[in-house]
């Protein structure tokens, strides 16, 4: 602690992590924030950028220029391998070690593949970030390329087969998106590959979608995806993912979908250094991996470590709070206000997140939405579509990424196009 200024490191440029440091920002500590990407990402709209409605620069703003006027901020990119509890150290890959007087960490999650990561990863490429959603967007756009090209039937039909895995809002937003692109979108431009008889199938292991909705939300959504064109299979166990297609459990039975096209959708694992604070602080890990907090959001015996976010098991209502960005947004905000409250020596209530509603967005002019803690009002169509936009452009960072993203979503919306349709990367065919 420099003159009695206390020195906060951040680990993670995510929702939580940036929540806390724009509420310590111009305040009476030192801040630090480390992380992997030089760049905030608005995660709930990646399937934006994977099917070619959004450029990546639409929905990330680097994380400097957030702080180039807060003089006490430093952003650092830097990879975090270990943390010295004892000590008060963050370590990173290049051996630097960064002193702290109270630590943040919200390094959010990753993706599980349930113990396939070695055989799936590959083959079914998850969305968790802009190199994610390029790397979907390139499969989707080159399924249509080559199948305007083959000549046999059997192998245009898997090419046009599009797997998603998972029918969480993720899953939901991407069928939806693919949907729309291939039956909308696409329509007319290929005059070989009969787009028209694309295949997007979206299987769920639970018994319907987007468990954490109501019922008929729930119902809904399957009507509104069933309506775009999406099959809907639901307590489908995927058993195998190989370079042919998926196979999955179903009813006792088997279900196989030849495809060359699986994305994945289905699950998550926080970040690594969940285990480690659990190593060295004794706090207990839940059945995902999360770190299990106490009531201000503190490791067990370490009040001065807060954990936030994905990555945090934080109880309410004898019930876990939902991995969403809105509880780390609050999570990170009251962690700033902790910190600042312990430099005046004033205490501090535990954290009590307010839950507005959930939405999910299924298609154009076709979403779900449920508002309050209860979820208690209920809608969906064209006005939960506009309510889901509305809130997810207050949302975006900057005010310059609003006008963007409002801009292009109203000629999307007007003339059913996609802009960002650009199949990037290395070529497959040779210099030229």
């Amino acid at each position: 602690m420099t003159a009695d200024i206390p020195h906060v490191v951040i680990i993670g440029g995510g929702f939580g992590g940036l929540s806390t440091a724009r509420k310590l920002a111009n305040k009476r500590a030192r801040v630090t924030l480390i992380d992997r990407r030089n760049h905030h990402l608005f995660q709930p709209l990646l399937y934006q950028v994977a099917t070619g409605g959004l450029s990546p620069a639409n929905i990330a703003v680097p994380l400097r220029a957030l702080f180039k006027g807060d003089d006490n901020v430093t952003t650092l990119l830097g990879d975090v391998s270990n943390l010295d509890l004892e000590n008060r150290q963050v370590r990173l890959h290049d051996g630097e070690a960064l002193d702290y007087d109270a630590l943040v960490v919200a390094a959010g999650a990753g993706t599980s593949y349930f113990g396939h990561e070695t055989e799936w990863q590959e083959r079914a490429p998850s969305l968790k970030s802009i190199e994610d959603a390029t790397k979907i967007r390139r499969r989707v756009l080159l399924a249509f390329e080559d199948a305007e090209r083959t000549a046999d039937d059997a192998r245009r039909a898997a090419m046009l087969t599009f797997v998603i895995v998972g029918g969480g809002p993720t899953g939901v937003e991407l069928a939806g998106a693919i949907a729309e692109v291939a039956y909308r979108t696409v329509r007319g431009e290929f005059r070989n590959a009969h787009v028209e008889n694309t295949r997007v199938v979206l299987l769920e292991g639970s018994p319907r979608l987007l468990g954490a909705f109501h019922d008929d939300m729930s119902a809904r959504a399957r009507r509104d995806l069933e309506q775009l064109g999406v099959e809907v299979v639901t307590q489908a166990m995927v058993e195998t993912i190989d370079d042919d297609g998926v196979r999955a459990r179903i009813d006792g039975g088997e279900l196989r979908i030849d495809t060359t096209n699986v994305f994945w959708a289905a699950g998550v694992r926080p970040s690594k250094l969940a285990t480690a604070l659990a190593e060295q602080s004794g706090a207990e890990l839940d059945r995902a991996g999360r770190v299990i907090v106490e009531s201000d959001c503190t490791l067990a015996g370490r009040p001065e470590v807060f954990v936030i976010g994905d990555m945090a098991r934080f109880d309410q209502d004898d019930a876990p709070l939902p991995g969403l960005a809105p509880v780390a947004m609050q999570q990170g905000r009251y962690a700033a206000k902790a910190i600042l409250a312990r430099g005046q020596e004033r205490p501090s209530r535990p954290f009590r997140y307010v839950d507005k509603g959930n939405m999910a967005t299924i298609g154009r002019g076709r979403a779900v939405a449920e508002v309050g803690a209860d979820g208690s009002i209920r809608f969906g169509g064209a006005f939960a579509w506009l309510a889901w936009l509305f809130i997810h452009l207050m949302y975006l960072t900057e005010f310059q990424n609003r006008i963007l993203v409002l801009v292009q979503w109203g000629w999307n919306y007007v003339t059913r196009n996609r802009s960002a349709r650009l199949i990037t990367g290395a070529s497959r065919e040779g210099p030229y």
